[in-house]
């Protein structure tokens, strides 16, 4: 463990995750990136391409800068609680 604790930070791929999890690192925490995956868009009827912030594009995104900066990355697939608790429920209401 690190000096200062360990750490659970939420990647996007985007600039302000991937930097907020370059800062914790470089300021001595123990970061272990995570990027969940909520959705499926060649399965939801829609398009084929996945767009927006949780594609395949930004998982990469999000592993290469944990992996270049010597810290673990995970993806974690939460598409059917996703859509369980959030997606029908939003439908419901």
């Amino acid at each position: 463990m690190s000096r200062k604790g360990k750490v659970l930070v939420a990647m996007s791929g985007g600039i302000d995750s991937t930097v907020t999890a370059l800062m914790l690192h470089h300021e001595g925490y123990e970061v272990i990136g995570i990027t969940m995956k909520t959705w499926d868009y060649a399965s939801s009827g829609s398009s084929t391409k996945e767009t927006g912030c949780c594609n395949i594009d930004s998982f990469n995104d999000a592993r290469q800068a944990a992996v270049h900066h010597g810290f673990p990355h995970f993806i974690l697939d939460i598409r059917e609680e996703f859509g369980d608790f959030v997606i029908e429920n939003f439908v419901e209401e």
